[in-house]
């Protein structure tokens, strides 16, 4: 469930390799799923740093899948 305040970064399969998406905006594209999940991280400690709630979700890790 998506909290309304909170900003959600999802790590998800994109074209050939991973991407961070963002309210429909694909960013921080890469070959590696752990170099995007960091980018992902480290979009996120700036979100929390300006004290605004955030999450990071990844694709096919603890039971949450994106359907495409």
């Amino acid at each position: 469930m998506r909290h309304p305040d909170r900003v959600v970064f999802t790590v998800a399969r994109h074209q050939d390799g991973w991407a961070v998406e963002q309210d429909g905006v694909i960013t921080d594209r890469a070959q590696d799923k752990e170099v995007a999940k960091a980018a992902a991280n480290k979009r996120a400690r700036e979100v929390q740093d300006k004290g605004q709630p955030c999450q990071v979700r990844v694709s096919g890790e603890h039971g949450f899948f994106v359907v495409a």
